[in-house]
């Protein structure tokens, strides 16, 4: 380039032609794409409050290192303390919302959690009908707070609709007894009946009760997985994070009963680091608190 006036630019050197932009991967070694995670969808109701519900489910399968997807079924106005509303999403539209996710992205595997109502129910379970998913099926009934979850017209039609597709249900200890309609406390009973209404492997958790375990009969094996309790004022979400854990797992291609070790170990650190401060009811767990903060120390 010739300065102004025939000169030599200002440093004593013409300036080069700009160099065309490097092609990407040009001149790189092959590198082989990473693999893509575990796909797992959850198909539940949103905790407004952050604690259980969708929430819950997708910062499980963050923890599991698995894509999260979602299908939100009604709204809750919800805190630590209680259930102030429950909104249905129309069950036309939870339909739309599973096939969207499936016939594009898919799943390894999937989740129910909180599903209220009847027709809610009628319209998951003609959704994941045929698509032959692993399917772990939390009947939540009833929240930590002792708020309602699930209608009880709507427990016949879950047990009906949804036990046949379930890879594996996950009661705790007051849901089972209420599924099957018994006082026992037994979890190996509890379990077998549950099996025996069509479930295919029934998970009666351990939250609850005298003993801490979580007990699984997959028809014909029973396992006893212990688990650890913590006294902490923390709990509300625990049994979403354990369902999401352990359907993480199964999409992870690991067998049902090493699915539920792993979820009962990862529901167990999530409630052992709960944010009892948060809130002026039951605190939620916290699946991800080994994870680096994005606070003031990490900004420059």
């Amino acid at each position: 380039m010739v300065a102004p006036g025939g000169g030599i630019p200002p440093g004593g050197r013409t300036q080069k032609p700009p160099l065309s932009p490097p092609v990407l991967g040009e001149n790189l070694p092959h590198q082989t794409p990473p693999a893509p995670p575990a796909r797992v969808l959850t198909i539940a109701s949103s905790d407004s409050g952050g604690g259980a519900g969708i929430q819950a489910d997708l910062k499980a399968f963050a923890r599991c290192g698995a894509h999260g997807m979602s299908a939100i079924v009604a709204l809750t106005a919800q805190n630590t303390v209680g259930v102030r509303g429950i909104h249905e999403i129309p069950p036309a539209f939870v339909r739309a919302q599973i096939d969207a996710v499936l016939d594009d992205i898919g799943a390894d595997a999937a989740k129910t959690g909180m599903l209220f109502s009847a027709p809610l129910i009628e319209a998951v379970a003609d959704a994941l009908t045929g698509r032959n998913l692993p399917l772990v099926v939390d009947p939540v009934m009833v929240a930590s707070s002792g708020s309602v979850l699930l209608r009880p017209d709507a427990v016949g039609i879950l047990v009906r609709r949804l036990f046949p597709l379930a890879t594996v249900v996950t009661p705790n200890l007051p849901e089972a007894q209420a599924l099957t309609q018994s006082a026992a406390t037994d979890r190996a009973e509890l379990a077998e009946r549950l099996v025996a209404m069509g479930a295919r492997a029934a998970l009666v958790t351990g939250g609850h009760g005298a003993e801490p375990v979580d007990h699984l009969f997959d028809g014909s094996r029973h396992v006893a997985i212990p688990v650890d309790r913590h006294r902490v004022a923390a709990t509300h979400g625990a049994g979403c994070t354990h369902s999401a854990a352990l359907a993480a797992g199964l999409a992870a291609g690991l067998p049902l009963a090493d699915a539920a070790r792993r979820a009962a170990v990862v529901a167990g650190q999530a409630v052992a680091h709960g944010l009892a401060m948060l809130g002026d009811g039951d605190g939620p767990v916290h699946v991800l608190s080994e994870f680096v903060s994005c606070g003031k120390e990490m900004t420059r």
